[in-house]
Parts: structure tokens; sequence; C-alpha cells
């Protein structure tokens, strides 16, 4: 645990109990912090009985007069569409309102960081930076909104590096944020909800870039219209600034040219390497991936040569594009984590043709830009409470079938693939929704999807 020395004898407000909340009422309490604690759920308030130094407090009718600062979960709205009221009533007392992030880069101001944020992509180049750093011998510490809460890290050292997978809620949440590396993917229309529209999602995420110094980089891939318009933003700024793309040559930067990644930071374009060859990145959208932590890790100064050799090592992500089995001639791909349609969007332009698992809890917006490419649709089979407005959507697109649940749909999927029996096709699950109505998170919805999978090809799997 993440020593907050910097708390002791001062008084915290922790509002929202879930993981990251309890996480830093414990860290505040063993720091020597007075701290009170609240979340509006009965169960998760029993979740902090009896740790020492920890009291609950309502803190939506008291408990904020001598509080240094209010340690808020990201979930909670603080700004639109209508602060919690107990952050209306922090902001009213002027009182700082930060998260368990801004927490720990207090606790470590002088730790190398490279944080990551977009809308999509964040968790496999996070993880594929934390693989070429720990392949090479560095001490790494990975999380954030990706993996272990952050105050559960150990400390890395002055030669060690945190790695940071940040969402736009978390963003906002840590004032002092000021990375060695910011890592910035891609922007297209999401959590309106909180946000209110698209240029308050982009402020959001902008924050990554607030507090950088002449010696951090920005690295920012070009290739939609609002990530160029940061992207000469910062270079109107100053800073320093690496721009990546798998769409366009970008003299002076990283791009992806028929499948080989480019350096072209000098006057002379340098093949890296062929990403084709690395199994576990499939798709244009892991081109971008890989290229971003690929300019993430020539930016901390490793040889491309290092760099080629370690990336065909990585294994992938769960939930995402994550192979599941292989039977007969019919592949089994799990990419739970697509929870919006852009990112489905990626899948479905991987692979032809599909036995698509499709629904949930939808995003703005639905499935209507996935239209192009529902000609690689066999069929689609809905789920969740989205699955008639999906079938809406697609209209006479694609052939479609009313699944409801994600157990139906794995059953006729697999049947109707292996009845095909065609060379080369995919039952892919990609949801393009969030997991929430019939599942606790996208992993839990993943997990399902594979252990159904793994039953269907039983006899096949322990050979494969």
């Amino acid at each position: 645990m993440i020593k907050l020395d910097f708390a002791k004898n001062k008084c915290y407000a922790v509002m929202g109990l879930g993981i990251s909340g309890r996480l830093a009422a414990r860290a505040l309490a063993k720091a020597g912090a007075n701290v009170l604690a609240w979340d509006d759920i009965d169960n998760a308030r029993n979740q902090v009985l009896g740790i020492k130094g920890v009291q609950l407090e309502n803190l939506n009718f008291h408990g904020l007069d001598k509080v240094h600062a209010l340690i808020l979960s990201p979930g909670i709205p603080h700004t639109y569409p209508k602060p919690h009221p107990v952050a209306a009533e922090a902001k009213r007392r002027g009182l700082p309102i930060i998260g368990d992030i801004e927490l720990l880069l207090r606790a470590l101001p002088n730790r190398k960081n490279i944080i990551i944020t977009g809308t999509n992509g964040k968790s496999t180049t996070t993880a594929l930076i934390s693989h070429l750093l720990t392949s090479n011998g560095l001490r790494v510490e990975v999380g954030g909104n990706l993996g272990r809460p952050v105050l559960n890290f150990n400390d890395p050292g002055r030669d060690g590096i945190l790695v940071l997978e940040l969402s736009s809620y978390q963003l906002e949440l840590t004032p002092s944020i000021a990375p060695t590396i910011a890592v910035w993917l891609n922007i297209s229309i999401d959590h309106i909800e909180r946000h209110g529209n698209l240029a308050g999602y982009v402020a959001a995420k902008q924050r990554i870039f607030a507090n950088q110094c002449s010696d951090n980089i920005a690295i920012v891939v070009v290739d939609d219209e609002q990530s160029s318009i940061v992207a000469n933003t910062l270079r109107q700024n100053g800073n320093n600034l690496i721009e990546v793309s798998n769409k366009r040559p970008i003299l002076g930067g990283i791009y992806v040219d028929q499948g080989f990644l480019i350096d072209a930071r000098s006057s002379q374009p340098n093949k890296i390497f062929d990403l084709k060859s690395v199994q576990s990145l499939p798709g244009a959208h892991n081109e971008q991936n890989a290229a971003a932590a690929t300019a993430a890790c020539l930016a901390l100064g490793f040889r491309k040569e290092v760099i080629a050799r370690t990336i065909t090592s990585f294994l992938g992500l769960a939930h995402r594009l994550e192979l599941v089995a292989v039977y007969d001639n019919v592949t089994y791909v799990n990419d739970s984590k697509a929870t919006n349609a852009i990112a489905t969007a990626q899948a479905l332009a991987t692979y032809n043709p599909i036995y698509w698992i499709v629904g949930g809890r939808a995003k703005e917006g639905g499935i209507e830009r996935l239209t192009p490419w529902l000609n690689r649709i066999k069929r689609a089979y809905l789920i969740g409470e989205s699955a008639k407005n999906f079938l809406r959507q697609i209209g006479n697109n694609c052939p479609t079938v009313l699944s409801y649940t994600l157990e139906n749909a794995t059953w006729q999927a697999h049947a109707e693939a292996q009845e095909d029996n065609i060379l080369g096709a995919t039952v892919l699950l990609s949801p393009a929704a969030a997991s929430f109505d019939q599942f606790p998170n996208f992993e839990v919805r993943g997990e399902q999807f594979k252990a159904l999978v793994r039953a269907l090809t039983y006899n096949y799997s322990k050979k494969y």
C-alpha cells in the first residue's frame, strides 16, 4: 500500500466506498489522518466498519467542517448533469475535490509516469506499454482504470515507472497531473450523460496535458478530427509533441505503412517491425495501439530493436479481441470490453464472416454507425435490454435473431457456425453496449462467454 505521509494529522472526507474509496480511507487512516467516510449504499458502508481511524459520517448532512479535502469516487458526479449534494457542498466551501490518483501522485511526486487516455484502446495500450517495460527489466506499477487500484501499488522507486490508464472521470479528479509521457489515443462521443456534450468530454480528457513542462512528452494519435485539433493546440502551445497515425505518414512522428511501424522522427524514416507478425494485436485499431505504445517507449530511450523483439511476446488483453477457441473452421473471439459502437467497429473490421453476438445497455446512438460493416455479418444474435432497439437499427442489413441472453446467443451462434462450416468464420462477442443490464461488468460477461464456448468446444479444445 502507498504511504500517504503528507496526510498525517489532517482530516479527509471520503465519499463513495467502492474498492478505490475503501483503499483511500484505509491508506489515509494508516498515515495518521482523521477520515470521515460515507456511501449512500448500506452494503458499501459496512465494508469500512472496524477500520481504525475511519469514522462513518453521513456527509450529506454534516462532516465537512474541518475537512482538508474531499476524496470522491470517480463515478459520483460533481459537475454535470447535477453535482452530488456532498460535492456541491465541498465546492461551496472551496474544498479540493480529488480522487485516489491524486493521492498517489502527491505521495510519489518524483516518480516517472506514463499516463494513457482516449475513448478506445486505453487498456490494450496500457498493458502493452507495461509489457514492454517489465520485459526489459524496469520496475513498473500499472493500474488506474485497468487492473489494480493505485493505492495498492508498491513504490517502484526513482528508477521505476508508474503506468496509468485514466478515464475522463479520473482525470477530472487529478488536478496536479503532469505526466512524464502523456498518451492520447482517440476521441469519439462517449460519457455524454456525465460531461454534457462532446466538448465537455474532450475538455476532461485534455486535463492529461494541463501541467506538462518542457521535459515532458505528449504523444497524440491524430487519426480523428478532435485528436488532430488537440495536437494542433499542443503544438501551438510549444508542447514536446510526437504525433502518431495508422492512416497516413507523419513526418517527425510515428506511423504505420502497410503493416510496418515507421519511425520518422529523424530526416530518414526507419522501419521498426512488421505488426502483422504480432498475432495478439489483430486489426487496424491495434496498429494504432501498438504505434502509440512504441512511441512511448522510444521517448523513454528504448532502441527499436528491443521493442521489436519484445512486442512479439505480448499475449493481448482479456476481453479485447481475445482468442477463446478454434473449433473446426470456426474461431471464437471474446470482445466483451467493446462497450460502444466505435470499439465494435474495430472488431467487425477485423473478421469476416462473423456470427455476431451484440447488445446490452445501449450507449448514445446505439449501433447506427456500424451499418458499413454489416455486410460481413452472417447473423446477428441480439441480447440484453437493447435487443429490440438494435433489431430496428440493423433493419434488413443482415439476418438477425432475438436471443435475449448471452447463453442463448452463444449456443445459437455456435450451432449455425458449425453447420455452415465456413473457413475463416468467427463467432464474435462484441456487444457495442454496456453490460450492466445483465452483468456486474464486462469482465463477468466475457468470462461467461468463454465458459460457454469452452463447454461447447470441449473435446476439441483439450487438444488445441
